[in-house]
């Protein structure tokens, strides 16, 4: 199923392999309503994210009123690289924006919590349906908290069918 650009939707845009694994792994929750979300093609490289974000997706957003991106990147521990692609984000696209991550990168995530990126990302999924905050909380993730209640208070509204 595909999503309906008129009605609100998120698209993931990933960095790489591993983020696209736990986006995929997300939108299997099963309250997650699917045709309310589509995660892209890998960018290749945090930069590619940004650079992809802003040359294809920013004048679709300006299109589709209703469209949500998610920028999933590695910060791979640089502190300055939030508010450097953030800077990047039009002002007029901000509020429908969100960048997220792990602070290192995926790998170290995976290995810290002996999970595939997949089962990663049903976690946090489970999470976002659930409102705990148990992955979301580990030490890698938890710089996301400002990024995420923001994006939850726009998209959980659609996103997830909760009774």
């Amino acid at each position: 199923m595909s999503i309906n650009k008129h009605k609100p939707h998120i698209l993931v845009l990933p960095e790489d392999d591993a983020n696209r694994q736990m986006a995929n792994g997300f939108i299997l929750d099963r309250n997650l309503n699917s045709r309310a979300i589509q995660v892209l093609p890998e960018a290749r490289g945090w930069k590619n994210v940004v650079e992809k974000f802003t040359n294809d997706y920013a004048s679709t957003m300006r299109q589709y009123p209703h469209r949500m991106i998610a920028l999933l990147i590695d910060f791979d521990e640089d502190e300055n690289r939030l508010s450097y692609v953030k800077h990047q984000i039009p002002n007029d696209l901000k509020d429908r924006v969100f960048v997220l991550g792990v602070l290192s990168e995926p790998e170290k995530l995976r290995t810290d919590i002996n999970k595939n990126f997949e089962k990663i990302g049903e976690a946090l999924g489970k999470d976002c349906s659930d409102n705990t905050n148990e992955l979301w909380g580990h030490d890698l993730l938890k710089h996301n908290k400002t990024e995420l209640d923001r994006m939850i208070l726009s998209i959980k509204p659609f996103l997830f069918n909760l009774k």
